[in-house]
């Protein structure tokens, strides 16, 4: 498997459909899940800003990354119709949802917190 991160630091797990369930549909505290697919010419242009979001929050939120590719039943059982899907779970529920993002540093970090603020 290719590093979509091209040689950065990557501050974001790719998970498998069998870590799902306990890392995120049992885990307490925001979640956000990027399903994506590494050919995906937006998951790449957002990767830079979303590697800065994951260092930003990572004491306040966890990013995860699912590879729609490698777990396509994943991706159906959440409606997954694009890449990249970003949900947002709170302590295993999903909260927000958002297809496809223009690729800026604000709406990534918008995108993965929103849903979260909403309810502080």
């Amino acid at each position: 498997m290719s590093d979509i991160n091209s040689g950065l630091m990557d501050r974001i797990q790719t998970i498998s459909g069998n870590a799902f369930s306990t890392l995120v549909l049992d885990g307490a505290g925001p979640i956000a899940v990027e399903f994506m697919s590494y050919g995906c010419g937006y998951c790449r242009a957002i990767e830079p800003m979303l590697q800065e979001v994951a260092e930003t929050l990572q004491s306040r939120e966890q990013i995860f990354r699912i590879n729609i590719e490698a777990e396509p039943e994943l991706a159906a059982s959440f409606e997954v119709q694009g890449t990249p899907t970003f949900i947002m779970f709170l302590n295993g529920r999903e909260v927000g949802r958002v297809e496809g993002i223009h690729p800026t540093l604000s709406n990534v970090m918008a995108v993965v917190t929103a849903p979260f603020e909403a309810r502080d």
